[in-house]
């Protein structure tokens, strides 16, 4: 079983109700997952490929997965969202998608279903990067 990530989406842009509450969920969760902004203004911040600015119309509601390093990095995600406006939709938990799957599920403030995602013991490829589980004596 192979995965193969980082090849089809260039950035994300959400818009949302209150950026101030935004910035402060989004700082939380993924300081947990070890990223800080790369760039903001008074209007927008952006983690990497995560661009968040406040709506003037629409307000997106989408899923997004954030890559953990392991299951105590999906807990920490968990933690601080709850404790920065976020709301549960899923407590930290293997997940019957594919063996070693773990994850965590939080509603952002704008109701938008945000993941931490371990997908166990992994190599991974350079170019795109592949994801591959490891074989386990069982």
């Amino acid at each position: 079983m192979e995965f193969h990530q980082g090849r089809l989406l260039d950035h994300v842009h959400l818009r949302a109700r209150d950026l101030a509450a935004s910035k402060r969920f989004y700082r939380a969760v993924l300081a947990a997952l070890c990223h800080q902004p790369t760039f903001e203004t008074e209007q927008a911040i952006v983690f990497d490929e995560l661009y968040i600015d406040q709506a003037e119309s629409y307000r997106s509601h989408v899923h997004i997965a954030f890559q953990a390093v392991d299951p105590v990095a999906v807990h920490r995600f968990y933690e601080a969202g709850l404790a920065n406006g976020g709301k549960d939709n899923g407590e930290p938990g293997e997940r019957p998608y594919h063996p070693g799957y773990f994850a965590a599920f939080l509603l952002d403030p704008d109701g938008n279903n945000i993941e931490a995602v371990y997908h166990g013991p992994t190599t991974r490829s350079s170019a795109d990067v592949v994801i591959r589980p490891l074989e386990t004596d069982a």
